[in-house]
């Protein structure tokens, strides 16, 4: 939960400072590259999460990786290396967007699934979605297989886990209290 805590307060401070340099949506586009390069890299992801890794190292890679971005987002990277918090890179840029969002009068759903969705589908979803909130609702896919099937929907400070690999968890738990 502080950790959690500790990203909004990080993508509040990242957004007002981008606001105040009219660059909101050089920095969401940035923040959107930022969480698709660290799921769609599991190397990436394993060099974050290694403590062998220095920081400095993690530093220049994200750097390098992140060349040409706005100042803003180098500087929250610098930021974040330099009080040991780049563990939370990922959770500041979802927080980033999710906040820029809000503040154009839009939203936006992640939706995860286990295979890409389709338009029909991503349509259906928007369907749904538009009934919980008079925002303008934009789905934004991520691929995990882990999940199995089914989805996991995010939106705002709200979650629904519709996933196999939950439903097979909670059955595992269900199995082993009744034992």
């Amino acid at each position: 939960m502080n950790e959690s805590r500790a990203a909004i307060r990080y993508a509040k401070a990242i957004l007002d400072l981008a606001v105040d340099n009219k660059a909101t949506d050089a920095v969401e586009k940035d923040m959107r590259s930022v969480l698709t390069t660290l799921r769609d890299s599991k190397e990436l992801h394993q060099m974050m999460a290694s403590p062998v890794v220095n920081s400095e190292a993690k530093k220049s890679v994200l750097l390098e990786i992140f060349k040409g971005s706005n100042a803003i987002t180098t500087g929250l990277i610098d930021i974040l290396v330099s009080n040991k918090r780049i563990g939370l890179l990922n959770d500041v840029a979802e927080k980033y967007i999710i906040l820029n969002e809000e503040l154009k009068g839009e939203g936006v759903a992640f939706v995860t699934t286990a295979v890409p969705l389709s338009a029909d589908l991503e349509k259906k979803i928007l369907g749904k979605i538009s009934g919980l909130t008079p925002n303008k609702v934009v789905v934004q896919n991520f691929v995990d297989e882990s999940i199995i099937g089914g989805f996991v929907l995010r939106m705002g400070d709200m979650q629904f886990d519709s996933s196999i690999a939950t439903k097979l968890s909670n059955l595992k738990r269900e199995f082993t209290n009744s034992l």
